[in-house]
């Protein structure tokens, strides 16, 4: 089965990479975008996800894993919104800023900058390959 890639955003003062660290695993609660709920209801088992400081750093800061998939949002009663549960699996070397990204004409297409307020965003495979590069981070396997 092929793996998909994804972009999550939090402000840092709110949920930041350390904070998911040092937790060891979460929900990712909140999302109250229709299209954002429904890219983690897409997320699956084993995808990846870059871990995006919105805000204040605006950068890529790390890769998580997603490891359960959508379901009810226990902040909330309406069985609208869905959360899946991440994992860290690596911070970047580098973090990649949103500056670097759009200027990087092989990233010009990525939804970080076609979707800026998009909280929950695929990446296309090329493209996050490209961010690991710029991060000069390599995940094993």
């Amino acid at each position: 089965m092929a793996r998909s890639y994804w972009l999550v955003k939090s402000e840092p003062f709110k949920y930041s990479w350390d904070d998911l660290v040092k937790d060891g695993s979460t929900y990712w609660d909140g999302v109250r975008n229709a299209q954002a709920r429904n890219n983690l209801r897409a997320m699956k088992k084993g995808d990846l996800v870059f871990f995006y400081h919105s805000n204040e750093g605006k950068q890529v800061v790390g890769v998580a894993k997603v490891t359960k998939t959508a379901y009810q949002d226990p902040t909330t009663d309406d069985d609208r919104w869905v959360v899946v549960d991440l994992v860290p699996v690596k911070p970047l070397v580098d973090p990649v800023t949103l500056a670097m990204v759009k200027d990087e004409p092989a990233l010009a297409d990525v939804a970080l900058i076609r979707q800026s307020r998009l909280s929950v965003m695929p990446i296309r495979a090329p493209e996050f390959k490209h961010i690991l590069k710029m991060a000069r981070t390599r995940l094993a396997g």
